[in-house]
């Protein structure tokens, strides 16, 4: 039988922001989901309360040991003013995922979907309207029990946030500088990349911090062994476009399983465009732009939708990709996947998710 949920609703409402002076994960919305587990228990008081500080123990397992996941997606509201959300149930099982590979005990993936729904549902209202502008979705699972050992939590708490958003990078569907990382790997296989964990993005500031220096927007992260095979760029998967083929990274254990990137590779295939995943050197991307066949790079992910790469620096190399301007590729993917998300393009996959 499934959990009731518990309503406690805020006694006063914040101010809205102005949707032109919207950034990304910078304002939060009225209310916010928690449910918690302890060990011979399991999951239980699910509850839609103000949203407000947490209070932790200063010996927490999270603050320690980093036994921790989240996820992101987003909300959307179509001009006839219904709710949405794009594949959430994608976003669901990634979330379990990453709960296995923390040690973390899995979530009844129905539920916390429709604890999601419940929690846009009630703050619907802070859905931006204009365009570009979404409610971005954080649910995420800390481990709570007060314990400085190297064991799993057997105390946790199951949350979820919302935040009115705007474009993740300022250039929006314009490209951006990137530059490809040497010296610090983002994860390896048999290690942590295939989970949304937080540590793998505290691995990665380092290196953004020293691009962001040059004017670069993200880095492209090599493998972890031979630096020399692609993975991601920043916290998205990527796309290029080779004399007329689009290839990806395929996955290996240290890439994430993006569902963006799955929603790219369906929608390719079903343009009749020719797509293939599997490793790819940048020594190839290098040979490419060199004979004029690198014809377009994009990264793809929930937080931007779709970035196009306009520059690509490797080593002593600055490699201009389509002039420096967005692709046909990357505009149609984007204005498709919005287009769906916001309600103007038919959904022929039913990915859409109706918010009640």
């Amino acid at each position: 039988m499934e959990q009731q949920i518990h309503m406690e609703y805020a006694a006063t409402k914040k101010e809205k922001p102005n949707a032109a002076d919207l950034q990304f994960g910078r304002v939060f919305t009225d209310h916010m989901f928690i449910m918690d587990y302890t060990e011979g228990k399991g999951w239980y008081d699910p509850r839609i309360i103000p949203y407000q500080p947490l209070s932790l123990d200063p010996a927490a397992i999270v603050f320690h040991y980093g036994q921790t996941v989240f996820e992101g997606l987003k909300a959307y509201v179509t001009k006839e003013g219904e709710a949405r959300l794009f594949r959430p149930e994608k976003n669901m099982e990634r979330l379990n995922r990453s709960n296995d590979r923390m040690c973390i005990p899995r979530l009844d993936e129905t539920f916390a979907l429709s604890a999601i729904k419940k929690l846009v549902g009630v703050d619907k209202d802070w859905i931006p309207t204009a365009p570009g502008t979404s409610l971005y979705i954080r649910p995420f699972v800390i481990s709570t029990e007060p314990y400085l050992g190297v064991a799993p939590s057997k105390q946790y708490q199951f949350i979820v946030i919302l935040s009115p958003v705007g474009a993740y990078y300022k250039e929006g569907i314009n490209p951006v500088k990137i530059a490809v990382e040497n010296e610090f790997v983002r994860a390896v296989k048999g290690g942590t990349g295939e989970a949304k964990t937080a540590g793998n993005y505290a691995s990665s500031l380092k290196a953004q911090e020293l691009v962001a220096d040059k004017g670069y927007a993200q880095v492209l992260w090599l493998d972890g062994l031979e630096k020399k095979y692609i993975e991601e760029v920043g916290s998205m998967n990527v796309f290029f476009k080779i004399d007329g083929e689009v290839v990806t990274p395929a996955l290996n254990g240290s890439i994430l399983k993006g569902v963006t990137r799955n929603s790219v590779i369906k929608l390719l295939k079903h343009w009749g465009i020719p797509v293939t995943e599997r490793r790819i050197s940048m020594e190839e991307i290098h040979q490419a732009h060199l004979a004029g066949k690198l014809e377009e790079a994009f990264g793809a992910g929930t937080a931007a939708v779709i970035s196009p790469i306009g520059e690509l620096a490797w080593n002593e190399n600055q490699m201009i990709v389509n002039d420096g301007v967005t692709g046909k590729i990357a505009k149609q993917l984007y204005d498709t996947l919005t287009g769906i998300q916001y309600g103007t393009e038919e959904d022929i996959f039913d990915w859409i998710v109706e918010v009640k």
